[in-house]
């Protein structure tokens, strides 16, 4: 990362900030450099005072909104949108307001952020952050968080399908999803022998065999939730793949496939950038926080791309095997001045039109025979 300036990363905060964009380029850079979201961290990485820099950081997070700058990343031309529920462990933050109990009823808090496609990865946009604490404490709190968290999904989505690949840890967000018509598409997760049942009750069984496909319409997750289920086992594959949707069954499988061919781009955001060590401790800090650390990896993601695709020729074993994060953080970069700076002006290009909407995906060639 040293080899790319401030003044490279300010030619990409300058489209998402109005004001502070100086103090937001060396923040984003200062997050690559420490890969890292706390602030101590950052403060250390950035060129000058710690003390001095830890300051600037926090005066920015009280002055600007990260998360607003961050959605001038949303591709309206997205043909689905991409959620990854992910668990962060707070294992000592037991006074924390907004840490509860993760899916393993560790103490932590959900961030659920919202990407579109990019050539088999995923641009971030928003977030929504979430916990058992938040949901639970009572019957009024409850509410007024289902109805925050489900109402800024369908506000951001519209009729967009938002395709995930795990089930939910909480069923009241799948309810709630199916109340506000939210087009989802989710892998279900066999393993766990989900009870579905028809509309007499009886039990569905989901058992294929190799080249099987099967749909059912109407039917019940979980006893209670009504969906329409999808299930085909292809060539190739180890194992069958079902989906559940509101959606017509067919077409929820043809749209989950399209994302299966993104790869685990959040992997990248906890093991390059050690999201799970987030420590701040008000929710509305560490959401700025998080805006901050999507936006840096957003950012070194497409510059890491451009690298990547210069360095590994096409079809070449590592090309497939690293991500353009881990090559810019991870690996000794040798190219020249001059071939780092075409790479960084075609990463802020592609940027700028994805801020000012002029991003087209390419279609997303999803399965032949659906």
């Amino acid at each position: 990362m040293n080899n790319i300036s401030i003044y490279n990363i300010k030619r990409f905060t300058s489209q998402c900030f109005d004001k502070d964009n100086e103090k937001a380029s060396r923040i984003i850079k200062g997050i690559l450099d420490a890969k890292s979201p706390r602030i101590s961290d950052i403060a250390n990485a950035m060129n000058g005072n710690p003390d001095a820099n830890y300051k600037t950081i926090q005066r920015f997070i009280k002055d600007n909104e990260p998360k607003e700058a961050l959605n001038r990343l949303y591709n309206e031309n997205a043909p689905f949108v991409i959620g990854d529920p992910t668990d962060i462990e707070r294992l000592q933050a037991k006074k924390t307001e907004y840490v509860g109990k993760t899916k393993d009823k560790r103490l932590g808090f959900q961030i659920f952020p919202l990407s579109f496609p990019y050539e088999g990865r995923a641009i971030p946009f928003t977030f929504i952050t979430y916990s058992s604490k938040t949901i639970n404490d009572e019957v009024t709190s409850r509410n007024l968080q289902h109805h925050r968290v489900i109402r800024e999904l369908k506000e951001l989505l519209g009729d967009k399908p938002l395709v995930l690949d795990r089930e939910f840890s909480y069923e009241w967000i799948l309810e709630e999803m199916v109340t506000a018509n939210i087009n989802f598409v989710i892998r279900l997760n066999v393993g766990n022998k989900p009870t579905i049942l028809d509309e007499e009750g009886n039990k569905v069984s989901l058992l294929l065999t190799p080249g099987e496909e099967i749909y059912y319409r109407g039917v019940y997750y979980k006893g209670t939730i009504k969906v329409n289920i999808a299930g085909i086992w292809e060539k190739g594959f180890s194992e069958p793949v079902w989906v559940m949707s509101i959606l017509d069954p067919k077409d929820a499988l043809g749209i989950y496939f399209g994302r299966m061919k993104i790869d685990e781009s959040f992997r990248d955001m906890k093991s390059l950038l050690n999201l799970e060590k987030i420590m701040n401790k008000k929710q509305r800090n560490m959401e700025k926080m998080v805006g901050l650390v999507l936006l840096a990896y957003s950012i070194g993601l497409l510059i890491g791309e451009g690298i990547r695709d210069r360095i590994y020729p096409s079809g070449s074993r590592k090309r497939k095997q690293y991500s353009g994060l881990f090559i810019l953080l991870k690996q000794s970069i040798r190219i020249s001045r001059k071939v780092l700076r075409d790479i960084i002006n075609c990463a802020y290009e592609l940027f700028t039109k994805i801020v000012l909407g002029g991003f087209v995906n390419n279609p997303v060639n999803v399965r032949t025979h659906v």
